[in-house]
């Protein structure tokens, strides 16, 4: 009982609260990572009443089965951006500006933090500056999706945004790789090629293949069921399937072979938007079965927000600094590349603000350095967690202006379903 009441409290609280974003004209997602602060651990979990609130990390952490599955209808969503159809136009330009920007922005950090680390030596080490270099170049897929669904964002800046986000993460994934392996061997004084080299690659490799399978295994399964209902159901279900596959993680002698939720699911996702006929309509079916998911998911992020990094000063000022080289290198990155391959106007312009949002994988990152680098990895992963916390509060919004004066947010807005009952029984 305790576990639904916690989960319909959050829930509520992250609706209510959009109503108030709204008139504040910010974007949901804001809403309901502050309404996961007021039911967590720091706010109304403190009273350690069980079911008003998140009583403790402990607690948030036992609904991640969530975030994970969420996380999977997001990248199974963005696999939809990848149509060779529309590839053909942009693909070139989203692989140079996903690529280019994700390395700028690691560069940018890490020359910033090893600068730090020689006025500050005992705040901040070289392994440190080196692993929240790589952490900077990940942006969050969830919360730019989002603000793209609920102001139905449509135009030059949106197309390209989507896939470079998606190139951002798998780019990311493997700096990490490159600069933890450094990390661990400029710690340990040993160097492990297979960790730096062999396990990054082998990662992004492996997970492209098993979204290749699953992808053609869930469009063949879809032939055997012809209502809407069942072919939504079996979408449902193959999300689900694939994000537990990409969980699974096992040893080849010495070599750690694992897969990335995000990249499966977005292979998942590329496929069968590209093999099914009708898969635009299911998708959009998709999206709006998982609605209350992704809420929750959000909700659970804000509740997982550390809120007593705020209490160390020196988390703040190597936070701050983080935030400021690592939007620099977002912004210059994209501004650069997007240059350099002649995109118009506005994604010059604004591309690089809608890609400042951070949090998953970002915060997954940061977790497995906490688990393999001791000391210096509670460093990182608080120094990201402020990180975070900062930029998901501020991010959605930025993505919302950027997106609005390129003009691929129109004015007008959202219509919603009781406005238009009342517009047509006025006629």
């Amino acid at each position: 009982m305790q576990a639904l009441l916690s989960i319909s409290v959050a829930l509520l609280a992250g609706l209510f609260l959009s109503r108030l974003a709204k008139l504040a004209k910010l974007p949901a997602v804001t809403a309901y990572l502050v309404a996961g602060i007021l039911v967590g651990p720091y706010c109304l979990g403190a009273l350690g009443i069980g079911g008003l609130g998140f009583v403790s990390m402990a607690d948030v952490e036992g609904y991640s089965i969530f975030s994970e599955v969420a996380l999977g209808f997001i990248a199974f969503s963005i696999g939809n951006e990848f149509r060779l159809s529309q590839l053909k136009k942009i693909g070139k330009q989203a692989t140079v500006i996903g690529i280019f920007q994700a390395v700028i922005t690691s560069a940018v950090v890490v020359a910033f933090l090893v600068g730090l680390h020689f006025l500050m030596p005992d705040k901040i080490s070289l392994p440190a500056a080196l692993v929240l270099g790589a952490i900077a170049s990940a942006t969050a897929p969830a919360a730019t999706l989002m603000v793209v669904k609920q102001y139905k964002a449509k135009g030059p800046l949106t197309d390209i945004l989507l896939p470079v986000v998606a190139l951002d993460d798998a780019v990311g994934l493997m700096i990490f790789a490159i600069l933890f392996g450094i990390a661990k061997a400029l710690i340990s004084g040993r160097v492990d090629i297979l960790s730096v080299v062999v396990e990054p690659i082998l990662e992004v490799v492996l997970s492209l293949l098993l979204g290749l399978i699953m992808g053609l295994v869930f469009t063949f399964g879809e032939r055997f069921f012809h209502s809407n209902s069942k072919r939504m159901a079996l979408s449902v279900t193959f999300v689900m399937l694939t994000v537990a596959l990409s969980m699974i993680k096992f040893e080849v002698g010495t070599v750690h072979v694992s897969f990335s939720s995000l990249l499966v699911c977005m292979m998942l996702g590329t496929i069968f938007c590209n093999i099914c006929d009708f898969s635009e309509e299911l998708m959009e079916r998709v999206d709006k079965w998982s609605g209350p998911l992704l809420i929750m998911f959000f909700v659970l992020s804000g509740a997982e927000l550390e809120l007593s990094v705020f209490a160390d000063i020196a988390i703040v000022i190597v936070g701050v600094v983080y935030i400021i080289a690592r939007s620099a290198g977002k912004i210059f990155g994209a501004y650069s590349s997007a240059k350099i391959v002649k995109c118009e106007k506005n994604i010059v312009n604004y591309l690089g603000i809608t890609l400042l949002p951070q949090a998953g994988v970002a915060l997954g990152m940061a977790m497995k350095a906490q688990s393999g680098l001791g000391e210096v990895g509670i460093i990182i992963s608080n120094v990201t967690l402020f990180a975070v916390l900062v930029y998901e509060l501020v991010g959605p919004l930025m993505t919302k202006i950027a997106l609005t004066k390129a003009g691929d947010i129109k004015p007008e807005g959202k219509t919603n379903a009781r406005e238009k009952v009342i517009a047509e029984k006025s006629k």
